[in-house]
């Protein structure tokens, strides 16, 4: 699909207000250091540690950069294995430990490692999601900004992905872009994600971006409707802006190459929310 002249190249960040709209959350990575008031700076700690699940990153030109670093370690070897991360959350939301009460179960393995105070610092229902962001090129490299409900319960554990790039899937003409729904747990959710090929080059700038009603979710790729899904997670969702490495041969994401020069960088521009003046009708 081709979005337009500009999308080969960096197509332009969006004007902060969106008419129609109220921006209730916005990090334009503008500040020398992260906001730990809009961001919990490790990826699902109570499944690990805040040790180590603590991302690399720096901030420059008012430019968020998440890194995996050649030295860095798995994020949780007991039950993710080898696995890299560098993420950053809205939220967290854990049992005791020794409990397998924790958001985001992806292993029916898992029991709660570390104790963590469960914190909302931005988990809507419904809104308006953008993102400008650049991916990878690199193979075993993916990076992400998706959407898991707050708390952990099998109804409210569905997960809205706004996209889902890999290295392994981009050229500088023709790239590929997963993005959908995931039900994990939530009944009321099918799986609904895709894999679609666009003319862009994903390791250049986009803007990626959901509608997330009552009745439906809606993608748009540099401001262009791509897809309309008609389900919705009907509870509060909070954000997980992350960057993967899968350091093994027969990753999904593409075979590892250990000659590829670190760090792997995953460059977001800026994140914001926004709610329409009117709010949605509430009819499910």
């Amino acid at each position: 699909m081709m979005l337009g002249e500009l999308s080969r190249g960096d197509f332009p960040p969006n004007p902060l207000d969106k008419p129609g709209y109220q921006l209730e959350f916005h990090d334009e990575f503008d500040e020398p250091e992260l906001d730990t008031t809009k961001w919990l700076p490790f990826y699902l700690p109570h499944w690990s540690s805040r040790v180590l699940s603590t991302p690399r990153y720096t901030i420059a030109d008012s430019n968020l950069v998440l890194e995996i670093a050649q030295d860095q370690g798995p994020w949780c070897p007991e039950f993710d294995g080898e696995v890299r991360c560098s993420s950053i959350q809205t939220g967290s939301y854990s049992g005791a430990v020794g409990s397998k009460l924790g958001q985001h179960r992806f292993s029916d393995a898992l029991i709660v490692r570390e104790a963590q105070a469960n914190t909302q610092l931005y988990t809507p229902q419904y809104g308006f999601f953008e993102t400008r962001v650049k991916g990878l090129r690199t193979n075993a490299n993916h990076a992400s900004l998706w959407m898991i409900g707050y708390e952990d319960a099998p109804e409210r554990s569905g997960e809205i992905a706004l996209f889902e790039l890999l290295g392994a899937q981009r050229s500088p003409t023709r790239s590929g872009v997963r993005y959908g729904l995931h039900p994990w747990g939530d009944p009321t959710i099918t799986d609904g994600f895709y894999e679609d090929y666009f003319d862009i080059d994903t390791a250049q700038f986009h803007i990626y971006a959901v509608e997330w009603t009552p009745t439906r979710v809606d993608f748009t790729l540099d401001n262009v409707k791509i897809r309309t899904i008609a389900q919705s997670p009907g509870y509060p969702m909070q954000f997980m802006l992350s960057l993967y490495e899968l350091p093994f041969a027969d990753a999904w994401t593409g075979a590892y190459n250990p000659d590829d020069p670190y760090p792997k960088t995953f460059t977001v521009d800026y994140v914001r929310g926004y709610q329409p003046m009117g709010g949605y009708a509430m009819t499910r």
